[in-house]
């Protein structure tokens, strides 16, 4: 129970890899906040969490919006009366190669996985700098570190969560709060498995693990940097990517 008595609030966890982060953060004793732009998975999510026996509350959030992403906090403070944990998870890919994309699909990436994670970042640093004590874990990608052709979109929106993760880090670190971030590589979800076997082979060999990773792995990460045993790690990129980049 290392997050018993904690209010974590975790952005696009109606379904993957932050389904996978409240599953484990529930299970640690956490109360948990579903916020997706499907409201209706978000709430199935949510059920989930309440079977667990923690308090949960479902929450339909477009991020990109600081408005809306400031009412989501009130609510979230009116229900539980503090935010101990953000995990800016929510994110989107449009990808393609960068001569044929449009501006549309560079807006979109960059308005969701960057703007919105300032804007849950700014958000919710008001009560935690109130309270004197918080963590925010920032869902980066190993794309955001070493690139990747057709993801010009993405692997700028990940860049720019890492950067300002350093400066949210700097900046929040005299009330208290803790900003680090969590660079997945290549892990198995729905997406991955519809991919061709071919190209999953091509993926497995650039990692020296020789295997994907799955939800659960990022999901550990993040439940580290929740927890008190973090208490020293601010400001940090951990990469979970089976060796993929060592540098």
């Amino acid at each position: 129970m290392r997050l018993k008595d904690k209010v974590a609030l975790i952005t696009g966890s109606a379904q993957g890899i932050g389904r996978e982060i409240a599953l484990v953060f529930a299970r640690a004793g956490a109360d948990v906040v579903i916020s997706d732009i499907n409201l209706e998975k978000a709430a199935k999510t949510s059920a989930e969490i309440e079977a667990l026996g923690v308090k949960s509350l479902a929450l339909e959030l477009d991020v990109t919006a600081y408005t809306k992403v400031e009412e989501a906090i009130n609510k979230i403070l009116d229900k539980f009366g503090k935010v101990d944990i953000l995990v800016n998870n929510a994110g989107i890919t449009k990808d393609g190669l960068m001569l044929r994309m449009s501006e549309a699909d560079w807006d979109a990436v960059i308005n969701v996985n960057l703007k919105g994670t300032f804007n849950c970042t700014k958000a919710v640093a008001r009560p935690m700098i109130k309270q004197r004590s918080g963590r925010i874990i920032n869902i980066a990608s190993i794309i955001g570190i070493i690139g990747n052709p057709g993801q010009a979109n993405y692997s700028a929106s990940k860049a720019g969560i890492i950067a300002l993760t350093k400066t949210s880090a700097k900046e929040l670190a005299s009330r208290n709060i803790n900003v680090n971030a969590v660079a997945p590589g290549y892990i198995q979800t729905e997406m991955t498995a519809r991919l061709p076997e071919e190209l999953k082979q091509k993926m497995l060999s650039l990692i020296p693990l020789n295997k994907l990773g799955m939800p659960a792995d990022v999901a550990a990460a993040c439940l580290f940097l929740a927890s008190d045993e973090s208490s020293y790690i601010t400001g940090q990129t951990i990469v979970v990517d089976g060796g993929m980049v060592t540098a």
